[in-house]
């Protein structure tokens, strides 16, 4: 292999066989659904994200897909998020990860972001290796899961005259009730302005630009919609945002990633936040996905409680960051 500089570059849409070649031959199976969608939207927005390539006379030697992110899971600045890298096997172990990942550093530092993160599976030690090879540390932060078992609808259809106990802890039945009292619906586009003023509650400053960002990618760029509203009063009193991801971080199967959820002051402790998770589970058991994710600041309290009491548990996946100051 030679120089590194020599042979990076920026990926483009005539590599993605190749990519997909690469990734197969490492992983064991195809996510060609999760590069194409990736490679469309970096082509419609293609500030928004990093594609690098390494390649020599041979051909593609590596890849690396990272996403500009501004807002998601709460955070205030752009980070850079490294969702996959991969590396011809006969070039492994040749520096060519190490030469992609210093050149994500140097295009980051140009456009004023001090970044990087990503995620591993815990037992996954070579990625883990990888990493910690590559300066990243653990973040503060944790990420949770759940299953997308919709158990009230299981007990109802078991036995339609039994009467569900809505205090159970360990059923979904008084989820299910607080959205029988509180009606919810898919987000729409009319429901922007609505959901920027209960943000702009919650968070003390305004957020536009994110969520105009959210809402094209909601309702243009992802082929399922799954985000939600709740609605009291007449009027938008809560909302949950998630995408249904194909292979992101190398994951095999579809998971929904939970990225937003907000709930306007004056109707907390109404039961609104549970409303709006127990419509979510059930519309992902129809489309038959099995795991929602999120990720949370360790200081979010209040939030980490809420999923803990809908059913969230820390995933076997580790958030890790690199600082590129």
């Amino acid at each position: 292999m030679t120089n590194s500089t020599e042979n990076i570059r920026m990926l483009t849409a005539e590599d993605l066989a190749q990519v997909i070649e690469i990734d197969e031959k490492n992983t064991g199976r195809s996510r060609k659904d999760f590069f194409e969608k990736r490679i469309k939207a970096a082509l419609k927005h293609p500030k928004d994200f990093i594609y690098i390539a390494h390649e020599n006379e041979v051909g593609l030697m590596g890849y690396l897909l990272a996403r500009l992110q501004t807002g998601e899971f709460g955070d205030s600045h752009t980070v850079a998020v490294l969702d996959d890298i991969g590396v011809r096997h006969d070039a492994q172990g040749k520096g060519v990860g190490h030469h992609l990942m210093d050149e994500l550093v140097r295009i980051i530092r140009e456009k004023n972001i001090h970044e990087i993160r990503s995620q591993a599976d815990w037992p996954d030690r070579p990625v883990l290796n990888f990493f910690g090879a590559s300066g990243f540390d653990l973040a503060p932060r944790v990420i949770y899961r759940r299953d997308v078992n919709y158990l009230d609808r299981k007990i109802v259809e078991e036995d339609e005259n039994q009467e569900m106990d809505f205090s159970d802890p360990s059923s979904d039945g008084s989820a299910a009730l607080s959205r029988d009292k509180i009606p919810c619906r898919s987000l729409t586009q009319e429901d922007l302005a609505a959901i920027i003023k209960i943000d702009r509650k919650i968070m003390g400053f305004d957020r536009t630009s994110y969520y105009d960002r959210k809402m094209e990618e909601i309702l243009t760029e992802s082929g399922i919609r799954v985000s939600l509203v709740a609605e009291c009063d007449d009027h938008v009193v809560g909302f949950i945002m998630v995408r249904v991801d194909f292979g992101e971080f190398g994951r095999a199967e579809p998971s929904a990633i939970m990225d937003s959820l907000g709930v306007d002051p004056a109707y907390a402790h109404n039961n609104v936040g549970s409303a709006l998770m127990s419509q979510l589970m059930a519309n992902l058991a129809v489309l038959r996905t099995d795991e929602v994710r999120t990720e949370v600041d360790a200081s979010q309290l209040a939030l980490t409680g809420f999923l803990q009491s809908n059913g969230f548990e820390p995933a076997q996946s580790l958030s890790l960051s690199k600082k590129t100051l």
